[in-house]
């Protein structure tokens, strides 16, 4: 006889695609509620999920009073509460955050008015040492006044078997103890990018001539590099051929504001640019961005140790680089297209046969075990197959992106940029079912009369 599936009612806060709602719902669960300001969004969730009833902006839920009118009862609250203030990519305001750094009180408010029997949070890991844990300490000591049993735990999509490290913290609470829950066990070991991709993909999306350039011109700089190590550091070739000032002894903008652009002229920027005789706008254009910013008159060391690093390597390995430098004009490129990151060290040096993704810190590339994490903030990060992985140089598209995030079947925005960005910031289905499993097994299937009443 098969096992019983227990159903509960559950609301899913900031719902982005889904990811919550379909990892639930394959647990029996019943949606009953979304909240999602993104109108795009929140439109398509209500197609999506039409079981629930869609809210738009959670802080119009603004008393007790509403709460309890407009959130129906449930026994499962889930809520992806915004991570940007908690990023390591962000400014980190956290709860200062005058908008977003406040939402997480918001799902107070609900838990406090609806006392559901359970809940799962989720946001990225930084939010566990954010403040040196103040933050952390404010979460569990809020949730715990409230009643429930709390505990935390790092998770990731590689280790279930979606090829992307993407780990996020996750939260779940009980107000009944958590002695049964535990937390998932990872299944697998290794993955392959290839599991989510098709090859009956036509690309739409066309990759920037600067971009098909710069992948280019960084084959040919592996093609060159023979046997020689490479660097485990990002290679930042605007400090090949650089002597400028970068440590005890001073840094642009310290020297500008002592003496002026003279005490520059002794000195070389980037690709070996004299820097004598020039105006301060002069000189600047030939230093990196990071080395002349207005304040910045001493640079962290791990910025110095990068810098020394880079140098470094051009000198020992000034015979090729030069040639390589003078043939593809890496100046003309915008600086993200300068920098590089090889992480694929002991692979075979063509940059086809992995996975590339563009980003501030420079073009990086990865074996094909995982995908780059997905993220929201810019559409140009989206992943980049190399053509020996699916013949031809293209973009990951929105439903293989879906994949990574375990969203099969879920309709996506029509255009493809808002696509990715809702992926970026979505939960990922399965590990939220892996969590889910244990934390709903104790919960009693609705009542007889519930079922009664959604009979009738």
């Amino acid at each position: 006889m098969a096992e019983e599936v227990p159903s509960f009612d559950f609301v899913d806060l900031f719902a982005g695609l889904g990811g919550f709602h379909v990892a639930l719902q394959g647990l029996g669960g019943r949606g009953v509620f979304a909240a999602e300001w993104e109108p795009t969004l929140n439109e398509l969730y209500a197609k999506n999920f039409p079981t629930a009833t869609v809210w738009s902006d959670i802080n119009k839920l603004d008393s007790p009073e509403l709460i309890g009118e407009r959130v129906p009862d449930h026994q499962v609250l889930t809520a992806g509460f915004p991570c940007q203030p908690f990023s390591k990519a962000g400014e980190q305001l956290g709860f200062g955050h005058t908008l977003q750094g406040q939402l997480f009180f918001k799902v107070l408010d609900i838990l406090r008015e609806k006392r559901p029997q359970r809940f799962i949070l989720e946001n990225v890991p930084n939010i566990l040492r954010h403040k040196k844990g103040e933050t952390l300490r404010t979460m569990i000591g809020e949730l715990e006044a409230l009643g429930y049993a709390v505990d935390w735990h790092k998770l990731s999509p590689h280790q279930f078997g979606d090829p992307q490290i993407r780990e996020r913290a996750y939260f779940v609470g009980s107000l009944d103890g958590l002695d049964d829950f535990e937390w998932p066990k990872p299944t697998h070991r290794t993955t392959s990018i290839k599991t989510v991709l098709s090859d009956q993909v036509i690309p739409t999306r066309v990759i920037p001539e600067q971009t098909l350039r710069a992948i280019d011109m960084w084959d040919d700089f592996l093609r060159r590099s023979g046997e020689i190590k490479l660097p485990s550091f990002p290679i930042w070739s605007m400090e090949f051929g650089a002597d400028y000032p970068f440590g005890s002894e001073g840094t642009p903008p310290a020297i500008w504001t002592e003496r002026g652009p003279r005490g520059l002229d002794a000195f070389r920027g980037s690709y070996g640019e004299s820097l004598e005789g020039l105006s301060r706008e002069e000189q600047s254009s030939l230093l990196p961005s990071y080395a002349r910013r207005d304040g910045d008159y001493l640079f962290p060391k791990w910025k110095q140790a990068f810098i020394r690093q880079n140098r470094q390597f051009f000198w020992s390995n000034r015979s090729w680089i030069v040639d390589w430098m003078n043939e593809w004009r890496p100046w003309e490129l915008p600086q993200s297209l300068r920098k590089f990151e090889w992480n694929v060290q002991g692979g075979r040096r063509r940059i086809d046969d992995y996975v590339l993704q563009v980003r501030a810190s420079g073009i990086r590339v990865k074996r094909t075990n995982t995908a780059p994490s997905l993220v929201a903030m810019t559409h140009t990060q989206v992943p980049i197959l190399g053509k020996n992985i699916v013949g031809v140089r293209r973009y990951m598209t929105p439903h293989e992106c879906a994949a990574l995030q375990s969203l099969h079947g879920v309709t996506l925005p029509e255009s493809d940029l808002a696509a990715y960005k809702a992926l970026g910031n979505a939960v990922n289905a399965r590990v939220v079912k892996a969590i889910a499993q244990s934390l709903v097994a104790g919960l009693a299937v609705r009542s007889a009369a519930v079922e009664q009443v959604e009979a009738a």
